[in-house]
């Protein structure tokens, strides 16, 4: 498939599917993690998962951070 007749076909897709589609092919220019990157990652989603209570809204980190870092 020629890279026209990929961009035609893209026009058929929704914006969900778009918004994959670039995500995945943003996927390809990140190195993988590596395998003790991942054991910590998949560590520290267990740990969230069983304590959902132990994670900070976003703004809350924010503005934590605002109070000890200014700006």
């Amino acid at each position: 498939m020629s890279f026209t007749e990929v961009l035609r076909e893209l026009q058929a897709l929704t914006v969900a599917e778009r918004q994959l589609l670039v995500r995945r092919a943003l996927e390809l220019d990140e190195p993988a993690l590596s395998t003790e990157d991942e054991a910590l990652v998949e560590s520290r989603l267990a740990y969230h998962r069983r304590n959902p209570g132990s994670a900070v809204p976003l703004d809350e980190m924010k503005a934590r951070l605002r109070a000890r870092f200014g700006r």
